[in-house]
């Protein structure tokens, strides 16, 4: 027989013996459950993919908070810098994008996919945005 490992005591008794065999059998049983789902390609994959499909969501929740300030910010900078015949033809051309945001959102309700249409209204808010400060500037550079 071999001896035991110096680190580990042996057993008093039978019973000693019985519940050293138990928790090793446990042990054992902890180390192959363990291997078993280092081996499992595809649920590993699975989680990495819902690991990046968080994280991918939490950033664009990130960049479109982000580009809603910078088009409120520039908003107000061109509310500021802007003559007022400019002021109007830019509240017409507003009316003009919120018709065809009010399209785009029939159209994005239509044939968008569902995760994606979970969050529209953040990204349709920040291209408005985005628009409107742009025909504002176009206008004023004229």
């Amino acid at each position: 027989m071999t001896q035991p490992p110096q680190d580990e005591p042996t057993a008093a008794g039978p019973e000693e013996l019985r519940r050293q065999v138990e928790q090793t059998r446990h042990e054992l049983g902890e180390t192959v459950e363990a291997l078993a789902a280092k081996t499992d390609v595809k649920a590993r994959a699975q989680e990495k993919a819902t690991a990046l499909k968080e994280q991918a969501g939490t950033t664009a929740a990130h960049l479109s908070e982000q580009a809603r300030a910078k088009a409120t910010e520039a908003a107000h900078l061109i509310e500021e810098k802007v003559p007022a015949p400019v002021k109007e033809t830019a509240a017409a051309a507003a009316v003009q994008v919120k018709a065809k945001a009010g399209q785009a959102e029939q159209l994005w309700q239509e044939k968008a996919p569902s995760q994606v249409r979970d969050r529209r209204g953040a990204l349709i808010g920040a291209a408005a945005a985005v628009a409107l400060a742009y025909v504002l500037l176009r206008r004023g550079k004229k």
